[in-house]
């Protein structure tokens, strides 16, 4: 039980700090790494025909976030 605890904590944090890490990557000068509000812009604009994709895929994250770790 207390394993999987700290190995869920552990690859949770190492996700943070990629995520990170590649925030900080693309803020350099020059680069050709999007930021992550260039992504979620990118994502957001998506539309398919008059319905919009890509702001539903946004919100059905968010609450697919909230309903794992705020619900409980």
């Amino acid at each position: 039980m207390i394993l999987s605890l700290v190995l869920t904590i552990a690859l949770f944090a190492t996700a943070v700090a990629l995520i990170g890490i590649v925030e900080l990557v693309s803020r350099r000068e020059q680069s050709a790494v999007p930021t992550l509000g260039e992504m979620c812009g990118f994502v957001m604009t998506y539309r398919l025909g008059w319905l919009p994709v890509g702001r539903i895929a946004v919100l059905g994250f968010w609450w697919w976030v909230g309903w794992h770790f705020f619900a409980r």
